[in-house]
């Protein structure tokens, strides 16, 4: 009789668990959704124009960033250290990507140049 009272407690535990991950994953889709529709939303309409435009797309990139952290990668606000050599990897890898393709581009850009 105990061992089953202790089986629907757990039950009802990881039920309960199981809805706030799912909440916590609709949240995250929601709010990353809107955060991709918005800057397309203020490109078409042509609500703002030049670097201001630039710099809200900016922000709202790094604010997507923090919702994918949060929601989906579940790194809280409260940082751990394995959390802190991810988001440090993640870093570098990103800035050897941007900075090799930057690299990359302005290298045949010239070299285009060059040839005509």
């Amino acid at each position: 009789m105990i061992d089953q009272v202790r089986d629907d407690d757990e039950t009802a535990t990881r039920k309960l668990e199981e809805r706030k991950v799912f909440h916590s994953y609709v949240w995250g889709i929601s709010l990353a959704l809107s955060l991709t529709l918005l800057p397309f939303a203020l490109m078409h309409w042509g609500a703002m124009r030049g670097l201001s435009l630039l710099g809200v797309i900016g922000a709202l990139a790094l604010v997507q960033m923090v919702v994918h952290f949060h929601f989906f990668l579940h790194i809280g606000w409260r940082q751990k250290r394995d959390d802190l050599l991810l988001i440090l990897f993640s870093t570098l890898l990103m800035v050897i990507m941007v900075a090799g393709t930057i690299w990359i581009m302005a290298n045949l850009a010239m070299r285009m140049a060059l040839q005509v």
